[in-house]
């Protein structure tokens, strides 16, 4: 089943009222609102709903440009952006398929973030989370690029400190945790993955498993090669208080240690 709609974290925002007048008039006015949800058309810029407190209504179909973050430093009005990015600095890429899901990515949530855009250059930003694209129903035909390997790209959500918010891909975004980073990063001289990776094939030097009942089974190279594990004294460890044990694991005729 397709998702064509999933839900994202209430992020609380200012939306241009010119978005919600068409862009016909409303030019530099703002209404307060929170993001709901957002919907996935391939060719097409993600379209996020909002919340509208002051209207009771849900307002579906902004892109990423229609919004600002709401800032405890200007909670009447947002501050007009400096730059002002338009759309296409904003998401660099249209959507890949109907079907998409929102994550956070834990282990980067916390670090710094930076976006290479068209033509600012970097810009730091905050990480929200990250949208990613797949094909969810096997029965109909893939028409998209979502499982492609060097064409599949996750959106991370990037709050930008002119308060405008970004949906860019890995390949335009440097990371630096303060633990884990080195004071000079490294430029990147990376391939795209063109590749795609499985480890069951019907020439599998293993060999197959369709003649065997068994819960414990052996693959072919075991049964010819077996292996037989001796069981060693327990030693403690004196620095750390701890007691373990050293397996020696006898392969034919040559030894292992681990």
């Amino acid at each position: 089943m397709a998702t064509l709609i999933t839900n994202v974290p209430p992020l609380k925002v200012w939306v241009r009222k010119e978005y919600l007048r068409d862009l016909r008039d409303g030019f530099g006015e703002y209404v307060l609102g929170y993001w709901t949800s957002v919907k996935s058309l391939p060719g097409r810029v993600f379209y996020f709903e909002t919340f509208l407190p002051e209207y009771g209504a849900l307002y579906d179909k902004l892109p990423i440009s229609a919004f600002l973050c709401w800032n405890s430093d200007s909670p009447d009005k947002p501050v007009t952006p400096t730059p002002d990015l338009p759309l296409e600095e904003l998401q660099f890429w249209n959507c890949f398929s109907h079907d998409i899901t929102t994550l956070e990515k834990n282990l980067t949530y916390t670090m710094g973030w930076e976006i290479r855009t068209k033509t600012h250059g970097f810009i730091s930003g905050e990480y929200l989370f990250t949208i990613d694209s797949f094909n969810g129903d096997c029965s109909r035909t893939d028409i998209s690029f979502a499982e492609t390997p060097d064409e599949h790209k996750s959106f991370n959500i990037i709050a930008l400190p002119n308060g405008q918010i970004a949906a860019y891909p890995n390949n335009r975004c440097r990371l630096s945790d303060p633990s884990l980073s080195p004071e000079q990063l490294k430029q990147p001289d990376f391939l795209v993955s063109t590749r795609y990776f499985q480890v069951e094939s019907p020439n599998a030097k293993w060999g197959r498993l369709g003649e065997s009942e068994e819960y414990f089974w052996e693959t072919k190279s075991e049964q010819q090669n077996p292996v037989v594990t001796i069981d060693s004294p327990v030693i403690y460890n004196t620095a750390t208080g701890v007691d373990y044990k050293i397996f020696n694991v006898f392969h034919d005729d040559e030894e292992f240690d681990r």
